[in-house]
C-alpha cells in the first residue's frame, strides 16, 4: 500500500485512536492512519489478524507488503484514493491476506475518512477483521471471488471513465469520452442515449448508434428518460417483453437494435436533475445488485462532468461576448496601408484575457497602432483592458506624442485602483513619409517584414509596464524612430505568440521571425497563418496580432513628416526634436541636417512662446530639378512675425535672423485664422 502523506511536524494529539473494547471482544482490530505524517497505527488485535508481531511493523503502510499481496494493495489504494476524491465518508472491502506460513486467508476492512473544515482528508480511522471463516465454504468462496472480480472490473470501469472525464471541457467532450472510452465496451452496452433537461424538455445530445433514431421527449411524457428525471430514481428494464409492455410508444423505435435490456439513470447534481442517460444492451438479461450500484455510481460521475461542462460553456459564451465587446468592432480603412488583426483566446480558464489591439486614425495621414496585454485571464482583466484601450485611444486622438500617450495611460491604470499592470507597444506611423515612432512599455519588440522577404527584430528601448511606471514614478518612455518603406510590414503581437512554458524566449522569437519571413505576402493571409500556428502550438495564453503593411512604391523624394506640439507640453517639444532629427537623417540630407533641425526648433519655439495655441510642424522633401526640404510651422495667430535686432543683453529677437541666415528661402503665408512660417533648404540628391 503506497505512502499517502507528506511529512508533517507532529501527529494529532488524540492519535492513535483508542479502540472500543467491544471491537476486541468481537475479534476486530482497529487502525489509525494519519495522512499528513503517513503513520499507520495498528492495535494488538489488528496485529494478530495480520499475523504480525508488533516489532515487525514500523508504522509505515508499505511495511504491510509481507502480508498484503501487491495486487490487493493496489486495489485498496485505488479504493481509498477514489473515496477521498469523491468526498465519501467511509469505504469497505474484502482483501486477500498472506499469513506467516504462506497460507492465504481473507480479511475485511472498513475505514472512516476524517476531514478538516476545508474538506481535505487528514486521517482515516477504521476496523479490521478476519473474514476467512466467513468465506470458508468453497462454493460461497468461489462465488464471492467471482463476484468480487466482476465488481472490481466494473469498479475499474467507473474509475477509468471518471479519469477520462476529468479532461472533458464541453458537453461534446463528455459524450465523446463516453462513446469512445472502454467503459461502455466493458459494461457491455451496445448503445448510449444522453439527454439534458431544457425548459421542460429533454434535448438529446447522444442518440445511440449511427443511423438509429430515438425521439426526444417532454419531461411529463411516458418514456423511461422522462420517468427517471421526474422520480430521480434509476429504471432497469430486464427483458424485451418488459420494455414493450412498459413503454409501447418507444419500443417500435428500438426493435431494430435488438435490445434485450436497458438501464436508464437520472443525472442529478445537488438534488436537481440536469438530464438522463440510457444504456441499451443486446446481450444482457437482468442486472445484479452490484451491477446496479456500479451503474448508479457511473451516472453520478457523468452528471458531475456534464454539469461542469455546461457551466464551462456558459462561461465561455459570456467570456466571448465580453471579449468581443471590449475589442474594436471593426478596423477602419487606412489610406496607404493594408491592415490585418487577429485574436486567439486562451486554452484555459474562462477563455478570456487582457490582450487587445487597436488602430487609431490620426490627423495628417498618420495612424496609431496599439498592441497590449493586461495581466490575468479573467473577466477583470478584460474589463481593465477595455477601459485602458479607450483612454489610450482618446489620448492619441487628442494629438499627444507617443511618449505622452503611454505615460498618461500608465497614470490612468494606477488610478483605477486595480492590482493589474499592462504591457503595451504603441506605434505612430506617418504613411506619407514612412516614419514610425515606437514606444514600448514592458512589451515584446515588434518585427519588420521586408518587402523582398525575410524578417528582422526592431529593438525598441522601453520603459516599465503601464501602472508600474506610475507606481515607481518612472514615466519616461523613450521613443525609437524607424522608417517603414513601401511594401514593408510592421508586426505587433502579444507574448502568447512567442512564449511557451519551459521554452527559451529567444527561440520563440526566432521561430516567429522565420514564420513571418517565409509567410504569404498578403497581410490577411499572413495573419491567418500566424494565428493557425498559435492554435496548433497550443499554450495557455491568449494571442493578439496586428499587421500593418505600407502600400505604394518607394518614393523617398516625397518623404513627409507632420507633428503637433502642444503649448504646455514640454515632452511633446522634446519628442518633436527627436522625431525631426531621426526623419531628417533618414532622408539623407547630408551636411545640412543640423541646420534644418536648428531652424525647425526655432520656428516651433517661436509659436509656443508668442501664441496661445499649438504648433503644427510639417517637413517634406520636394521632388523636382533640385531636391529641396521644406519646413512649415503653422499656428492659430494672425499676427505676423517680424525680424528685429536683439540688443547685446537681449535673450530673444535672433530667431528670424537665424532662419534668414541658414535657410535658402523663407516666408510667411496667411492660412485661415492663423499663418504658416515656411522655409526651404537645398539638399543633395540621395545616392
Amino acid at each position: 500500500m503506497a505512502d499517502r502523506g507528506a511529512s508533517a511536524p507532529s501527529l494529532p494529539e488524540d492519535w492513535p485512536a483508542r479502540p472500543d473494547p467491544i471491537l476486541a471482544l468481537n475479534r476486530m482490530g482497529s487502525f489509525d492512519w494519519d495522512l499528513d505524517t503517513a503513520q499507520f497505527h495498528l492495535d494488538a488485535q489488528a496485529h494478530s489478524i495480520l499475523d504480525l508481531d508488533p516489532e515487525e511493523f514500523d508504522g509505515r503502510p508499505e511495511s504491510l507488503a509481507s502480508r498484503v499481496p501487491p495486487d490487493e494493495a493496489r486495489r485498496i489504494d485505488l479504493l481509498v484514493a477514489q473515496s477521498i476524491k469523491d468526498g465519501s465518508e467511509n469505504y469497505g472491502t474484502y482483501f486477500r491476506l498472506r499469513r506467516r506460513d504462506g497460507s492465504l486467508g481473507w480479511a475485511h476492512t472498513q475505514g472512516y475518512i476524517r476531514r478538516d473544515r476545508s474538506g481535505r482528508a487528514r486521517r482515516i480511522i477504521g476496523i479490521l477483521r478476519d473474514a476467512t471463516q466467513e468465506l470458508s465454504d468453497s462454493r460461497a468462496h468461489a462465488e464471492r471471488a467471482d463476484q468480487g472480480e466482476a465488481l472490481r472490473r466494473q469498479t475499474n470501469v467507473v474509475e477509468s471513465t471518471t479519469a477520462a472525464l476529468a479532461d472533458a471541457r464541453t458537453v461534446r467532450d463528455v459524450i465523446d469520452v463516453l462513446k469512445n472510452s472502454h467503459g461502455l465496451v466493458h459494461l457491455g452496452a451496445a448503445s448510449l442515449v444522453v439527454g439534458l433537461v431544457e425548459a421542460g424538455r429533454i434535448r438529446l445530445v447522444a442518440e445511440g448508434p449511427e443511423g438509429s433514431f430515438v425521439p426526444g421527449t417532454r419531461v411529463d411524457e411516458p418514456f423511461p428518460m422522462s420517468e427517471v428525471v421526474r422520480t430521480l430514481s434509476p429504471r432497469f428494464i430486464e427483458s424485451p417483453e418488459e420494455f414493450a409492455e412498459q413503454y409501447p410508444t418507444l419500443w417500435p423505435y428500438l426493435t431494430d437494435l435488438r435490445v434485450t435490456s436497458a438501464a436508464y439513470l437520472p443525472l442529478v447534481v445537488q438534488g436537481r436533475p440536469i438530464g438522463a442517460m440510457g444504456l441499451l444492451y443486446d446481450d444482457r438479461h437482468g442486472f445484479t445488485a452490484e451491477e446496479r450500484n456500479v451503474l448508479v455510481a457511473l451516472g453520478g460521475c457523468i452528471a458531475q462532468s456534464l454539469q461542469r461542462a455546461m457551466f464551462y460553456e456558459q462561461d465561455k459564451d459570456l467570456a466571448q461576448g465580453l471579449q468581443q465587446a471590449m475589442l474594436p468592432r471593426s478596423i477602419p480603412d487606412v489610406t496607404g496601408a493594408d491592415i490585418a488583426v487577429r485574436y486567439r483566446s486562451a486554452s484555459l480558464g474562462r477563455d478570456i484575457g487582457g490582450d487587445w489591439y487597436d488602430l487609431i486614425p490620426l490627423p495628417g495621414g498618420r495612424v496609431g497602432a496599439v498592441i497590449g496585454d493586461v495581466q490575468g485571464h479573467d473577466t477583470h482583466a478584460a474589463a481593465v483592458m477595455g477601459q485602458l484601450r479607450i483612454v489610450l485611444r482618446a489620448y492619441a486622438a487628442e494629438g499627444h506624442t507617443p511618449a505622452t500617450v503611454m505615460a498618461r495611460a500608465s497614470v490612468f491604470l494606477k488610478e483605477l485602483d486595480t492590482d493589474r499592470f499592462a504591457t503595451c507597444l504603441y506605434a505612430e506611423v506617418d504613411l506619407s513619409t514612412g516614419v514610425v515612432q515606437l514606444v514600448r512599455a514592458g512589451h515584446p519588440d515588434p518585427l519588420l517584414r521586408l518587402a523582398g522577404g525575410g524578417c528582422r527584430r526592431l529593438p525598441v528601448e522601453g520603459g516599465l509596464p503601464l501602472g508600474l511606471s506610475a507606481d515607481f514614478d518612472c514615466l519616461e518612455y523613450p521613443v525609437t524612430t524607424v522608417e517603414l518603406d513601401a511594401g514593408q510590414t510592421l508586426l505587433l503581437c502579444t507574448d502568447g505568440m512567442i512564449e511557451l512554458p519551459g521554452a527559451d524566449l529567444d527561440d520563440g522569437i526566432a521561430d516567429l521571425q522565420a514564420l513571418v519571413g517565409n509567410g504569404p505576402l498578403d497581410v490577411r493571409d499572413l495573419a491567418d497563418q500566424l494565428i493557425d500556428a498559435a492554435e496548433a502550438r497550443g499554450g495557455d495564453d491568449d494571442v493578439a496580432v496586428l499587421l500593418l503593411q505600407r502600400r505604394g512604391r518607394s518614393a523617398r523624394s516625397g518623404s513627409r513628416l507632420r507633428q503637433r506640439v502642444g503649448p504646455a507640453d514640454p515632452e511633446a517639444l522634446t519628442e518633436a526634436r527627436r522625431t525631426i532629427r531621426s526623419a531628417v537623417r533618414a532622408w539623407g540630407v547630408g551636411e545640412r541636417s543640423y541646420e534644418i533641425e536648428l531652424v525647425a526648433d526655432e520656428l516651433i519655439t517661436n509659436v509656443l512662446m508668442h501664441t496661445e495655441g499649438p504648433a503644427i510642424v510639417t517637413l517634406r522633401v520636394l521632388a523636382g530639378h533640385d531636391r529641396r526640404l521644406r519646413i512649415e510651422v503653422e499656428d492659430s495667430s494672425s499676427a505676423l512675425p517680424r525680424r528685429r535686432e536683439a540688443g547685446e543683453s537681449g535673450v530673444s529677437g535672433r530667431g528670424l535672423l537665424l532662419v534668414d541666415r541658414l535657410a535658402d528661402v523663407w516666408g510667411v503665408e496667411a492660412r485661415g485664422g492663423g499663418k504658416v512660417v515656411w522655409c526651404e533648404f537645398m539638399v543633395p540628391r540621395r545616392g
